[in-house]
């Protein structure tokens, strides 16, 4: 029997045919938005090096701060002052990730003329761009976000709180606005800095936009048309900073074959506030820096490449390396606020 479109669409209706074809205009595919992933990038500056491993000075805080102008004895001269240095180190190890393409598999696609996510070649560059931002955002959480790293860390309760300790956010005692310009009074005393950024959990920016202090400081700024919004920006404005930027990348945690585990990369009940340049500057002082060396020579942090396999495998691969360390730099220019949420 010869198919017409008529009929076609009559068998399709009677559900007696069901075409095997796929869409090629979508797909299902749990990418990450680009704006939700790598945000702690922006948090400490990226210093580009020239070698995997190196040094870099760091003048003496105690003898920098010291005021060791005397008086000029009368014909005589005062003893010089001494100003202190040290050198730290940095080292960039190199990561990386390989997703294979079965050529054979992939002509199909091709001589289809296969647009969209499905394609292998652009499907596979697609994943590894995707786990080599996972990975970064991983990179951060363990270098900067999370307990045991920072020298000031404070702990968030539900009962009065003691030394090194805050009423946790959620909580209708806790007023961060106090809190968070007590410490930056306190890292600018330290660090001869004031803070300029904060990164926030999610649990954490969810509480903050609830918390009663934070609603009343920003209520009478809304209309009916346009209701006051408690968002990143808003939250700036009350602490007296440039940034405020929510950590919500989210990946599995599971091992292959096991059932999905998904969590937030960084920790979301944390709080992260801190003093770094925009871009990295010689005599200034930083909490954090992230050094990259460009391990392929082609000045980029981060490269994707093409290469064939073996003879006989009808194998390509999509290739994505990264050499990075993230460093702290500066104890004295950053708290870390762990379980902000009850």
């Amino acid at each position: 029997m010869k198919l017409t479109p008529d009929k076609i669409a009559k068998e399709i209706a009677t559900g007696n045919w069901k075409p095997n074809m796929y869409l090629t205009n979508m797909s299902i595919a749990y990418l990450q938005k680009p704006e939700n992933v790598a945000k702690g990038l922006r948090l400490f500056p990226r210093v580009p090096v020239p070698t995997a491993t190196g040094h870099y000075y760091k003048y003496d805080k105690a003898t920098l701060a010291r005021d060791d102008v005397k008086r000029k004895p009368a014909f005589g001269k005062v003893e010089p002052s001494i100003m202190g240095n040290d050198e730290d180190t940095y080292s960039c190890k190199v990561d990386q990730i390989i997703m294979g393409i079965d050529q054979i598999t992939a002509l199909n696609y091709t001589r289809a003329g296969v647009v969209g996510m499905i394609d292998p070649r652009k499907a596979k560059t697609i994943a590894a761009t995707e786990k080599m931002n996972t990975h970064l955002d991983v990179m951060f959480s363990k270098a900067f976000f999370k307990a045991g790293v920072w020298q000031n860390e404070l702990e968030g309760v539900t009962a009065t709180p003691t030394a090194k300790q805050f009423y946790q956010f959620d909580n209708d005692n806790a007023d961060p606005i106090q809190l968070f310009d007590s410490l930056c009074v306190q890292i600018q005393r330290e660090g001869r800095r004031k803070p300029n950024k904060l990164a926030l959990g999610v649990d954490t920016f969810t509480a903050l936009k609830s918390n009663a202090m934070i609603l009343e400081r920003v209520k009478f700024g809304g209309s009916t048309l346009n209701p006051a919004t408690v968002n990143e920006r808003a939250l700036a404005e009350l602490f007296g900073l440039n940034e405020v930027v929510v950590l919500d990348s989210s990946y599995n945690t599971a091992e292959l074959g096991q059932e999905p585990k998904m969590e937030f990369i960084c920790d979301a009940k944390g709080a992260l506030l801190l003093y770094a340049p925009d871009t990295p500057h010689i005599d200034e002082p930083s909490a954090g820096y992230t050094f990259s060396w460009d391990a392929l020579g082609n000045g980029q942090p981060v490269v994707f490449s093409h290469f064939q396999g073996e003879s006989g495998t009808h194998t390509e691969f999509i290739e994505g390396i990264c050499a990075y360390d993230m460093k702290k730099t500066g104890d004295d220019m950053a708290f870390y606020l762990k379980d902000c949420v009850s």
